[in-house]
């Protein structure tokens, strides 16, 4: 990624060397089609549409052409143009696959180029084009264990038994291949979740379950890590909550339809293995320090299964130490369902905080990996799976997940909020300071 960023301030350098006419030209003539690339860019960093909205109606600004009106959907964005006979809007679609950690790193980077030096919107469309096409610099091997490490992780924050443990490793192994694999088969990939949540359920159901004293769902969920779309339901409901209704409803409509494939899934692994007996001995938990040990694991397995930018591993953990420890002061103040709010509320402006010191990477990884670990995508699953199979309580852990998704959504607003004040706040006395030492005319 050192090559793209030496190109997007060489656009950037370029262009501050252009006189003020020919600036100002160049840069009206692609705005509307450098606003559709960059949302676009920044649906595909998972953001939510009512951030990419603000981001690019404050890059319009900057470009003087505040006229421009932007629409943005969780699939696509409008950008219309009304200086022009008749009204033209072009229409800019989003990717189906999500960007990487070091994309969307770059991303938000050129972002802040494009706002700061206003750099010609050709050279911004093509850093947007070469950031696409990079390829991980780490190979199949090493994403797999990326992606072994955050099975592992997960199980542990989930405190589990000791035997889970290899159960974990070998699932992480399996459906990290499977995730590598199917991926690149574009047939395959539309029945990929439930097809491999059927593959981790027969897999236990027939050949491991009897061995591990713990439950087959608790031990399926970690491994399908990638599938669960709680940050997808947890960006729904930050959406509904800032009265997107449309934006909020299909993403929300979208996170579902997926754990009903996940369900489906383990579903059918049951219906053909058969849910194993347990075999009456006392499970044996691993205690209070094994969800520590796998925030650390599972920090190191998005470095290598999601390619985070270099040098972010320590700034990705201090986020996902933030975000349980938050959680954990919620669990304390209000109980496990007002936890995420609580975490929400505390993460955002510690992350804008490290996002502000030197050699830390753009704020909206660490707030991405620190989500995955609020969001309760695996407590729907559980639930759903639950309700699927017949087993008690599944209507409570239900209820309970979307109970605690409205809290995260509304700690999130409420911590977005108190951020921007702030930010206002800072800004008007740094005005002030400055009106005061100014010398003025007697």
């Amino acid at each position: 990624m050192s090559g793209l960023a030496d190109r997007i301030r060489a656009a950037a350098s370029a262009f501050r060397d252009e006189s003020p006419i020919e600036a100002s030209a160049g840069g009206a003539m692609g705005v509307p089609e450098m606003l559709g690339e960059i949302g676009a860019a920044l649906l595909d960093s998972s953001q939510a549409t009512s951030d990419v909205e603000e981001i690019l109606k404050r890059i319009a600004d900057r470009y003087a052409r505040p006229e421009l009106r932007v629409f943005v959907l969780p699939t696509l964005v409008l950008v219309e143009d009304p200086t022009t006979t008749p009204s033209q809007t072009s229409i800019f679609p989003a990717n189906e696959s999500a960007l990487r950690l070091d994309q969307s790193d770059a991303v938000e980077r050129l972002v802040r180029h494009s706002v700061r030096d206003r750099a010609t919107p050709e050279s911004v469309i093509s850093a947007i084009t070469q950031i696409r096409r990079t390829d991980s610099r780490f190979g199949p091997v090493l994403t797999v264990v990326g992606y072994t490490l955050l099975t592992v992780g997960f199980g542990m924050v989930l405190n589990p038994t000791v035997s889970a443990l290899p159960i974990y490793f070998v699932l992480g192994v399996v459906v990290g291949t499977i995730v590598q694999v199917g991926s690149r088969a574009s047939t395959l990939s539309l029945i990929l979740p439930a097809f491999t949540a059927f593959a981790v359920t027969l897999l236990i159901s027939l050949l491991i379950g009897p061995f591990v004293h713990d439950d087959v769902i608790r031990l399926v969920a970690p491994s399908l890590v990638s599938f669960l779309p709680g940050l997808t339901l947890t960006v729904a409901a930050v959406e509904l909550t800032s009265g997107q209704m449309m934006a909020g409803a299909s993403r929300l409509v979208f996170g579902i339809a997926r754990l009903g494939l996940l369900v489906f899934g383990v579903f059918v692994g049951v219906s053909v293995a058969g849910a194993p007996a347990p075999n009456g001995e006392a499970p044996v938990q691993l205690g209070a320090w094994a969800p520590w040990t796998g925030i650390a694991l599972v920090a190191l397995g998005y470095y290598f299964f999601s390619a985070a930018p270099r040098r972010s591993l320590v700034w990705i953990l201090y986020a996902l130490v933030v975000a349980y420890s938050a959680q954990l002061l919620g669990n304390l103040m209000l109980g496990p369902e007002l936890s995420g709010l609580v975490g929400a509320l505390l993460v955002i402006p510690a992350v804008n905080l490290a996002g502000r010191l030197k050699g830390a990477p753009s704020k909206g990884i660490m707030l991405t990996c620190a989500y995955w670990l609020l969001v309760p995508g695996a407590m729907g699953f559980i639930g759903l799976s639950n309700a699927a199979s017949g087993t008690a309580g599944a209507t409570g852990t239900i209820l309970q997940t979307f109970g605690s998704l409205i809290a995260i959504a509304i700690g999130m607003v409420l911590g977005a909020g108190l951020r921007r004040d702030a930010t206002a706040i800072a800004r008007g006395w740094h005005s002030v300071a400055k009106d005061e030492e100014e010398p003025r005319d007697d």
